[in-house]
């Protein structure tokens, strides 16, 4: 079953979004979880999902998002202001549809069965993430998080895809917007506890 990404995403979406593939660990409990006041954690923890009021089980990282603003409003990760929300869902798009599915494990076995070796493989992981992260770059803000003093969508869909960037060695020199993000969510409690070395099913 695939599952959310980082508070959310990409794959990481509902992670702190979500992770979306269960056969990568699932470092991405939803922030978006943590923000909320009922017990989503432990549900995620046990399920692989998010369960709603009905028992029903959610999936997937901009659902479940949307889901948990609509449930619970008083503390949103969008924006008040209209064009700042277009510019957060621009962001959360290019992680969710433009870089995270690229190096999905599904997308990369497949690489690998058409025979391309693991320097390649990593090549191609390495050009997408550097792509989505110069776009990104443009268009968050020069203080505080993506869009503001406190985290929001944006960074829960982005701070998964740093992750990533770091796993695959992709330097964030050249971003240095997103580098400060990146320093801030290093001392922000909820992206520390949904850090992927933080997760029980982590490899070792």
């Amino acid at each position: 079953m695939k599952v959310l990404p980082p508070l959310v995403s990409a794959s990481a979406g509902a992670r702190s979004s979500l992770r979306t593939d269960r056969s990568e660990p699932c470092n991405s409990l939803p922030i978006t979880a943590r923000r909320r006041p009922t017990g989503y954690e432990s549900r995620w923890r046990s399920k692989g999902w998010i369960q709603a009021d009905d028992g029903s089980g959610l999936i997937q990282s901009p659902a479940i998002i949307e889901y948990l603003e609509e449930r619970y409003p008083a503390r949103p990760l969008l924006s008040k202001d209209l064009l700042t929300r277009a510019h957060e869902r621009a962001v959360a798009a290019l992680v969710a549809c433009d870089i995270h599915p690229l190096h999905n494990v599904s997308v990369l076995n497949q690489l690998r069965q058409l025979g391309q070796s693991e320097d390649q493989v990593t090549q191609w992981i390495g050009h997408w993430i550097g792509q989505g992260l110069a776009a990104i770059e443009q268009l968050i803000g020069d203080n505080g998080y993506c869009f503001g003093p406190e985290p929001g969508l944006a960074d829960v869909y982005l701070i998964p895809q740093l992750y990533a960037a770091e796993r695959f060695n992709v330097s964030l020199a050249a971003y240095p917007r997103i580098s400060r993000v990146a320093a801030l969510a290093l001392q922000h409690p909820a992206f520390i506890q949904a850090h992927p070395a933080r997760q029980p099913d982590t490899p070792t």
